[in-house]
């Protein structure tokens, strides 16, 4: 069972290293990503800015940001990670009710996945990073005004029902 796990891992890295970053998109590439799942709050930031990304189902990961300042909404954003119309594996996000921008994956492994889309305008990357099981690094990349700029966006996962609120009254 061990040697075909490392099997397929040493394959699957083969196949990656030949395709130049490609992943096909498919349960077991997307089962890797299982950790982005549940509720991440922003560190430093206000309550209600973070991630929420459902559980991988129908061969897709579904997420949904949110940056509240002063309390209210000033940037949100809907994420997927599926099959792009190419057939890799690919970060799909639309901010702020923008057009969808697709960022096939790059590189992929237990713990970091990096989508990178040299054509975009900024970011050309997104990476995931989970550094332990309750903080999560995303971080933008790319150039932009001709110089190279990082973004990094600390989180902390918390209780998806710690997020539950009361409605407000009228």
């Amino acid at each position: 069972m061990k040697l075909q796990y490392l099997l397929s891992n040493a394959i699957a890295l083969y196949l990656l290293h030949i395709s130049g970053g490609v992943v096909a998109a498919d349960e077991s590439s997307l089962g890797q990503l299982a950790w982005l799942g549940g509720c991440w709050n922003a560190e430093g930031s206000e309550p209600g800015s973070g991630e929420q990304w459902m559980p991988l189902a129908g061969n897709s990961l579904m997420g949904v940001s949110r940056t509240v300042r002063q309390g209210r909404t000033v940037a949100y954003e809907f994420m997927r990670i599926a099959q792009d119309s190419d057939g890799r594996l690919a970060f799909i996000a639309q901010p702020s009710g923008k057009p969808p921008a697709s960022f096939p994956v790059r590189s992929m492994n237990k713990t970091e996945v990096v989508f990178e889309n040299p054509e975009h305008d900024f970011p050309q990357r997104v990476i995931y990073r989970l550094e332990s099981p309750t903080q999560l690094r995303a971080s933008i990349e790319g150039i932009r005004n001709g110089s190279l700029k990082s973004i990094a966006f600390p989180m902390v996962r918390v209780s998806c029902d710690s997020q539950l609120t009361q409605p407000v009254a009228k």
